[in-house]
């Protein structure tokens, strides 16, 4: 049996005349007949009542088309699903995000408008440091990683950067320079001050940038402690032990204990976000995800 025969069944169920079933399926009413009564032949039962020029189905013939219609469809959903597979818009992605990637509010929309862009596409989401993540992307555990670090010491990983996102000043509730009047710093205002740095198990660069801007203004950051993690830092500056510069979108953690300053507009430092993948993915669901990633900023810039 073949599925053409199945076809040519459910045409003559649905006509209920050999020839009107034969012109819609575009081929002489003789070869049409002469499929069916084959097919009856195969199965060994009747299909079909004929009565006079007009044939209906038999009680084993509407059993039978439930399931020919059910195979046909299901035929359909098959060719359907692998051409959109072929096209990149069916498949499934994982993404890894990085906390504070995923604290910038540009994540979440993105992640909202490729899902609506590409419904049958699935999205896995995992959180995790960024070596981790950059390890997980090289191991083809995930295929997109949001993230503020440099790929450099990864190989295979390419990044493109998203934005720059300004970062600001994280003070302990009660300390003096969290009262100052006009609201913002330079970085000439930190020099006697503690730094907690963060940085991942290869260096994400942002601790060497921070010491970099620092020297270009005449001191050496003094470190209080460095941890693996931003939301590390903070919760560290929230005890009391030191000050962390951090990017903005981070201001919503431990507003009660944290305050947050910005930089004077001469002293302003930036953070990128940043979209990793592997360098030989040939995934067409990853390379619309960053096609559509390139589009969503774009935008995204002229409306921020």
């Amino acid at each position: 049996m073949e599925l053409r025969h199945l076809r040519y069944f459910v045409a003559v169920a649905q006509e209920e005349h050999m020839t009107r079933a034969a012109a819609k399926l575009g081929i002489q009413q003789p070869p049409l007949t002469q499929q069916i009564q084959a097919l009856e032949k195969e199965l060994g039962v009747k299909l079909f009542l004929r009565k006079s020029r007009r044939i209906q189905l038999s009680p084993a013939g509407r059993v039978f088309l439930t399931d020919a219609q059910a195979i046909l469809a299901n035929v359909e959903h098959a060719i359907l699903r692998v051409r959109r597979f072929e096209l990149g818009e069916e498949g499934n992605i994982r993404l890894g995000f990085t906390s504070s990637a995923s604290m910038h509010q540009m994540t979440p929309d993105l992640v909202r408008t490729f899902r609506q862009t590409y419904p049958l596409i699935l999205l896995d989401i995992e959180e995790g440091a960024a070596h981790d993540l950059m390890n997980a992307l090289a191991q083809e555990k995930i295929d997109i990683a949001f993230s503020r670090s440099s790929v450099k010491p990864y190989p295979g990983i390419a990044s493109v950067e998203l934005l720059k996102e300004d970062m600001v000043i994280a003070i302990p509730m009660n300390h003096p320079l969290s009262s100052i009047p006009n609201g913002v710093l330079s970085l000439k205002d930190l020099r006697e001050e503690n730094f907690i740095f963060y940085q991942q198990v290869n260096g994400s660069g942002i601790k060497e940038s921070l010491i970099n801007e620092c020297a270009k203004v005449g001191f050496e950051p003094k470190s209080a402690q460095v941890v693996y993690r931003i939301m590390g830092a903070l919760h560290i500056v929230a005890s009391g032990l030191g000050i962390a510069i951090v990017p903005k979108s981070m201001q919503a953690i431990q507003p009660e204990s944290v305050v947050y300053k910005t930089f004077h507009p001469n002293s302003v430092l930036t953070v990128p976000l940043s979209l990793a993948y592997r360098e030989n993915s040939s995934k067409l669901a990853v390379q619309r995800f960053l096609t559509l990633a390139n589009e969503f900023t774009n935008d995204w810039r002229t409306k921020h």
